[in-house]
């Protein structure tokens, strides 16, 4: 199976389609709408919500449209980074099956908006470590996270991600780490000016006020499935990534200061699942996941172990999608 998705032709593309259309065909068939949140703080998100609130077939149609396009970004970021081969279809393959795990990922929530800012982002960093002059993809960088941060607003954490990792890019000069917070400001900015001209900036800035005070850091949000899911999903990848069987990584600095720059992004994604809310819904985890498990699958020498994880992992997640229901 992995070495099927180290190829790219048109039957793994197929492969990848049938798959993403079997695990959301039990979203399609609940036929239940998504709840919009309404808060202030992610008004992108707000603005869609309304015009597809008549209907939850639309809303999960929009949201499967979001997911191919975001399975198309993500795969071709990580070929164009070298993270997996240059012919290559595993990162879309494994970023679909992480991003569909379950019936509450199977849907339009905010972050399945903000993905495709968020994998922007992460695709521009990778790219400013090898140019000589990055100031435009800093400024680009900014301006993704404020416009992910409209949709699910915890990706604000992403300004603080970008200004560890710049340095390790050995772009951590004051004025370059200054670029992403200007574009991120002056993207906030321009939204304060348009709400101050044409809507009430008091009653919005109450609402980010009462956001910031109602925000804890909790662990009420897991509990022993969602435990057992994550220790599933981590487990394995740190054996893979660190274990005995990784002799054939690709070895190149380039590549090797990106995965280092995700596992960074890993630790936040980790601590924003502790910030309340549906877990499974702080995607951030997933696509960092998403990321280190297609390096891991791309390179690994002995696919035995890995292919029956694989195969496994996949006839529980379909089980729990069409049986169980679980999560």
């Amino acid at each position: 199976m992995i070495k099927f998705f180290r190829q790219s032709y048109a039957i793994q593309y197929v492969v990848i389609a049938l798959m993403a259309i079997a695990l959301w065909i039990p979203a399609f068939a609940t036929g239940k709408l998504t709840m919009g949140l309404d808060s202030p703080v992610t008004p992108i998100f707000n603005v869609i919500d309304k015009l597809l609130g008549f209907s939850p077939i639309a809303q999960h149609a929009f949201a499967f449209i979001l997911l191919v396009l975001e399975t198309l970004l993500f795969n071709m970021m990580l070929v164009k980074n070298q993270i997996v081969g240059k012919v290559s279809t595993m990162g879309a393959f494994v970023f679909v099956l992480l991003m569909s795990l379950t019936l509450t990922q199977a849907g339009f929530y905010p972050f399945a908006l903000s993905a495709i800012f968020i994998i922007l982002t992460i695709s521009t960093l990778y790219e400013a470590y090898q140019l000589p002059n990055p100031e435009m993809s800093l400024l680009k960088a900014g301006v993704c996270i404020a416009l992910a941060s409209m949709c699910y607003f915890q990706s604000i954490l992403l300004i603080l991600w970008v200004l560890i990792v710049l340095p390790m890019a050995k772009k951590g000069t004051l004025r370059l780490q200054l670029i992403p917070l200007f574009g991120f400001l002056f993207v906030y900015f321009a939204y304060f000016v348009a709400v101050y001209l044409f809507g009430d900036l008091r009653a919005l800035l109450y609402g980010y006020r009462d956001y910031f005070t109602a925000i804890r850091f909790s662990v009420e949000p897991f509990n022993l499935r969602i435990i057992l899911l994550l220790v599933m999903l981590l487990v394995p990848t740190v054996i893979l990534l660190f274990g005995g069987s990784n002799a054939n990584f690709e070895k190149t600095v380039a590549v090797r200061i990106k995965i280092s720059m995700t596992v960074i992004l890993l630790a936040f994604a980790v601590f924003i699942l502790f910030l309340g809310g549906n877990v499974l819904m702080n995607g951030l985890f997933f696509i960092a996941l998403a990321i280190l498990l297609s390096y891991a699958f791309s390179y690994i020498g002995n696919t035995g172990w890995a292919n029956l994880f694989l195969a496994l992992f996949m006839v529980l997640v379909f089980a729990n999608l069409y049986y169980f229901k679980f999560l």
